[in-house]
This record gives structure tokens, C-alpha cells and sequence, in this order.
């Protein structure tokens, strides 16, 4: 953008301001970032910030972490910022019990998401651990679990960059995945049933997925209630092939089933989302 172009944009009244940012927003495939934003219209991010709040309050946009999406992204794939916001208390009670499973000396894969993402903080918490080598497809996973170095050998796949997980997909992440004999991968998605097992909504991810998993030699699923009785296209693992699977937050109803077929079943306790369980009648 030219520097008149920018100074006409930063001139304008807020309510062109904001016309600009939705249709700005509702042309992006993601998360629209703040400071890509002000730096389109030429203005400062703290504006940009009040725009976004205007417009998320009048339901012309969803405002998340780090920026904004359309409304209709819930529909597919969301963006890491969104999803990170919500059940951070199931997610964090699972990280601690998932972490909890990991022994000193193993080899441990975790894999994209926010949920494997608590898994890695609760590791770096356990300062017990030491000899621990982690591999990841996820740039932000690495860059939590770097406190931890040198008591954890940190491996990043390599692969595609996927910018609305951060991921990193095929085709060059099997070139490191087959010389990787790990304990335990610790896998997500966004649907778990009886009928498919894990599943995700994406196809790239869900081959990562399948990827991950296959290194290891047993697999736990972290999921917290709101993927329960869900499917998406992808299918990721079936439910006999998942060893255990770690949630928080899920009905007794929702976790009956998995248990039925087989699967071990913890429930962390989730804190604040267990008492809300309970109230509900959930587990």
C-alpha cells in the first residue's frame, strides 16, 4: 500500500474504519491479525483494538486473541487464538493428568492444539522430569516447552507450515516421524464417538494426526467434554486403537460409552468445570 493510500486510511471516520476491517475480515480464510489490520489502515493497534470491540459487540465479526475471524468460521476450522479461550480450565486439568502419565527418560509425542498445548505446560511444571525428549508438529507447543531445555530434548517435525494451527504438516514431516520410536503421543482432535473414534475437521491435520499416533506405543487422546459424541471427515484413530483417553468436563452419559469399548477412561479434575458438571449432572 502506497504512503497516500495509508494516510487516506488512517483518516477515516471510525465508521468507515470498521466498513474496511469487516470486509477485510469477511475476504481472510482465518484469523485476521491485529497488527495486520492497523497496518492496512494505516492507524495504530490500540485502534484497531476498539474497532474490533465495536464490531464484535454489534455481531459484524467474531473477535478473538490476537485478532479477528467471520462470523462463519465456527462453521469449519477455527484458529489456534480462538479455540485457546475456551474450557481453558478442562484443558489445564487435563495437561496436569496426561502430564502426569510421562516418566523420566521417555519419549513423548504431542501433537497440535490447544489441549496438547496445556499438556506441554504441565510438563515444563513437573520439574521432576528430567531426559525427556518431546517431539512436535506444532511450533507453538515448541516454543512452550523451551523453558524446560536442557531437561527436555525438544524435536520439531518439520513439514508445511499451516498457519491457522501453526502447524507443520506433510510432505516433510515423515521424513523425521519414521526414525521416531516413541512411549506415548498424546493426540487431539475435534470429534470422539464410539462409531468413528477420534476424529478431526481437517484433512492435512488429520493425516499428521495419524502420523503422530502411529509412532508410539501406546496413545491418549486429550479431548475435554465438547468433543464428546461428536464426528468430523477425518478420521483420525479408532476407538481400538486409542489407549486411553484423558478428559475433563464430560457428562457421565458422554464418557459411558468410551469406557463400554474398552478404553480407559481419566477424569481430571477440572476444577471450576467439574463443579459446573456436577451441577449439571455431569462428571
Amino acid at each position: 500500500m502506497r504512503d497516500d493510500d495509508l494516510f487516506l486510511a488512517g483518516s477515516l471516520p471510525a465508521p468507515l474504519r470498521q466498513d474496511r476491517i469487516v470486509s477485510i475480515v469477511e475476504g481472510a480464510p482465518g484469523l485476521v491479525r491485529t497488527a495486520a489490520l492497523a497496518a492496512a489502515l494505516g492507524t495504530s493497534e490500540v485502534t484497531v483494538r476498539q474497532d474490533l470491540a465495536t464490531l464484535g459487540l454489534e455481531a459484524r465479526i467474531r473477535r478473538v486473541r490476537g485478532g479477528a475471524v467471520r462470523l462463519g468460521a465456527g462453521s469449519g476450522e477455527r484458529p489456534l487464538e480462538e479455540t485457546a479461550v475456551e474450557h481453558q480450565v478442562a484443558k489445564a486439568a487435563i495437561g496436569r493428568a496426561a502430564a502426569d502419565l510421562v516418566r523420566s527418560g521417555q519419549c513423548v509425542v504431542l501433537d497440535v492444539g490447544t489441549t496438547p498445548a496445556a499438556v506441554a505446560s504441565a510438563l515444563v511444571a513437573r520439574e521432576d522430569l528430567t531426559d525427556v525428549t518431546v517431539v512436535t508438529n506444532s511450533l507453538t507447543t515448541a516454543l512452550a516447552l523451551e523453558p524446560a531445555v536442557p531437561r527436555f530434548t525438544v524435536v520439531v517435525t518439520g513439514g508445511t507450515l499451516r498457519p491457522l494451527q501453526h502447524s507443520l504438516v506433510a510432505p516433510f514431516m515423515g521424513a523425521v516421524l519414521p526414525a521416531i520410536a516413541a512411549d506415548l503421543a498424546f493426540i487431539s482432535g475435534t470429534g470422539l464417538d464410539v462409531e468413528h473414534g477420534l476424529t478431526n475437521v481437517n484433512l492435512p491435520e488429520t493425516e499428521a494426526k495419524r502420523m503422530l499416533a502411529a509412532t508410539a506405543g501406546r496413545t491418549v487422546v486429550v479431548a475435554d467434554g465438547s468433543k464428546f459424541g461428536r464426528a468430523h471427515r477425518g478420521r483420525v484413530r479408532p476407538l481400538e486403537d486409542i489407549d486411553v483417553v484423558v478428559t475433563a468436563g464430560a457428562t457421565v452419559d458422554a464418557v459411558a460409552p468410551i469406557r463400554a469399548a474398552g478404553v480407559e477412561v481419566v477424569v481430571a479434575d477440572g476444577g471450576q468445570d467439574d463443579e459446573a458438571a456436577r451441577k449439571d449432572g455431569t462428571a
